[in-house]
């Protein structure tokens, strides 16, 4: 199981961040992707557990601030996660 660091831990290492980007996804959206991880580790009978990996780099600029403060996009970036971005790892 993954371990979130605490805001502390985070400071410790690597200081104080610029900006917190939150992950929001749909309830539905959400079942989708545990039945997904939860079938890898059915399938293995349970030696595999099954993870989101997603490698990105997000680019924001000074366009999409001012686009976003003034309404006209909801958010300020987007990732989308694909079926390729689904692992699996050895317990």
């Amino acid at each position: 199981m993954s371990q979130r660091m605490t805001m502390d831990e985070v400071l410790k290492e690597y200081g104080v961040p610029q900006i917190k980007l939150d992950i929001h996804a749909t309830r539905s959206e959400l079942l989708k992707l545990r039945e997904k991880l939860m079938a890898i580790r059915d399938l293995s009978n349970g030696t595999e557990q099954g993870y989101l990996d997603l490698d990105c780099k997000l680019y924001i600029d000074v366009d999409d601030i001012d686009r976003y403060l003034s309404g006209e996009l909801d958010t300020v970036g987007e990732i989308y996660a694909f079926p390729e971005d689904i692992k699996s790892y050895k317990e």
